[in-house]
């Protein structure tokens, strides 16, 4: 039985490319060297109407709504990439927590989150992670408190995908230590 605290992984962007993608994908392998367990998913792979209250009353929840808050609860913490349009987090985001905290119990209550952004821009996603920072504090989860943001993201990568900027390695896994160290301090 492992004893590692065992934290899920997705991005708030369904691009196959997503810049987003590739840094959490940097921060998923910081996590895992910190001792972490960690199920990457895609959240396309749990597609989910746009929420509406109507829909919800006549149909009731969808199905992958079900699969994802299970999922949700089966894993001590969370990492998340949070993309930014708009100077806001993504609407795929946006609308699949909406999805989760419409079943019988809040499924990111208590959880230990972190979150990591990457944009083109100066700013690296800065604007999103906090707003989804908030988000996540409102519904009950311990958010990492670091800035974990990669601008100029479009020029961070190689060929290969290898994240190259050492300020963003080191930011990663400063927040992948910090994340794991809080769950197993927590009993995870």
């Amino acid at each position: 039985m492992s004893t590692s605290p065992r934290i899920l992984a997705f991005s708030g962007s369904a691009r196959r490319e997503s810049l987003n993608k590739k840094f959490l994908a940097f921060a998923v392998d910081a996590v895992r060297e910190a001792g972490g367990e960690v199920t990457l998913i895609e959240l396309s792979a749990y597609p989910l109407p746009l929420y509406n209250g109507d829909l919800e009353d006549s149909d009731g929840m969808p199905a992958q709504a079900m699969r994802l808050i299970e999922l949700i609860g089966r894993h001590d913490g969370l990492l998340i990439a949070s993309p930014e349009y708009n100077s806001m987090f993504t609407p795929l985001l946006k609308n699949t927590i909406d999805w989760c905290t419409r079943g019988d119990d809040n499924p990111f209550s208590g959880k230990v989150a972190g979150i990591v952004s990457a944009s083109p821009g100066a700013f690296g996603g800065i604007r999103s992670q906090q707003l989804v920072q908030q988000l996540l504090l409102k519904l009950g989860c311990h958010v990492i408190p670091l800035h974990t943001t990669l601008p100029h993201a479009d020029k961070a990568f190689d060929a290969d995908g290898k994240l190259l900027d050492v300020r963003a390695q080191k930011s990663a896994r400063t927040l992948a230590i910090a994340l794991v160290e809080l769950l197993k301090k927590l009993g995870a």
